[in-house]
């Protein structure tokens, strides 16, 4: 019963930390015209800071550290590796729109990025 609260949980806090991805995105390429795969790392990386939080104080209810800190991004490896090359081939090789490329791709990762984040932040 703990692990599927956990999951429900990290859907919400999935759905908060992706929509914030995608407006800073949007943001990024659309407005300031900055490269969609530089936009897409920028917002990556903003939006893991938030995720960290959320994750710890919301899906795993446990204390962050300057420790756990440290190890989070690790569990976006594989979760930035999916979701650039996803984009990178959706955007380049099958022409998807660049603004809807990025949503798809995230989908790709999410699995990955519970087993993961749940290791680190409640070992």
């Amino acid at each position: 019963m703990i692990m599927f609260n956990q999951i429900i949980r990290f859907i919400i806090v999935g759905c908060i930390n992706t929509l914030t991805y995608y407006i800073l995105y949007l943001l990024f390429q659309s407005v300031l015209g900055i490269y969609y795969l530089a936009s897409h790392i920028m917002a990556f990386l903003i939006s893991m800071v938030g995720s960290f939080y959320m994750n710890s104080y919301f899906t795993y209810k446990t204390k962050p550290t300057l420790k756990k800190f440290l190890q989070f991004p690790l569990t976006y490896v594989v979760n930035i590796t999916v979701t650039t090359s996803a984009i990178y081939i959706l955007v380049e090789l099958f022409h998807w729109n660049e603004q809807i490329s990025p949503l798809l791709a995230s989908l790709l990762a999410i699995p990955f990025t519970f087993a993961i984040s749940r290791f680190i932040l409640t070992k």
